[in-house]
């Protein structure tokens, strides 16, 4: 298995005070960012070993005003991973809040960190 929770944290932390991998329990400082490793799977597996790995992160950005912005500035760090942006969504949000959902994967070779799309 392949983790690379750490990596997507460390391009995502500087963009806003208030990220992190569970739901935002701090709504007065906004934007919030959580992201979500929603699956780490075998892609490959050869000579007894696990070969490369799928992976997909999802992304939920919150804000009182447009989450656009934000959303640019997430595409262009998440990006740089080499992950592929498979979604950007609004979401309705009933707390009256802006709510967009992206999603991002990719195929990595667990030897060399290099990253594939199917």
């Amino acid at each position: 298995m392949i983790n690379v929770k750490d990596q997507v944290y460390a391009v995502i932390k500087d963009l806003t005070e208030n990220v992190g991998d569970s739901y935002p329990r701090d709504w007065g400082t906004l934007p919030a960012i959580q992201y979500c490793e929603e699956e780490n799977k075998v892609y490959e597996y050869t000579d007894n070993k696990e070969q490369s790995a799928y992976v997909r992160f999802r992304f939920d950005i919150w804000n009182n005003t447009t989450t656009s912005d934000m959303a640019v500035q997430l595409d262009n760090c998440v990006s740089q991973l080499g992950l592929k942006r498979t979604q950007c969504t609004d979401v309705e949000d009933p707390s009256g809040l802006k709510h967009k959902q992206m999603r991002y994967e990719g195929i990595i070779d667990v030897s060399t960190f290099f990253v594939n799309h199917a």
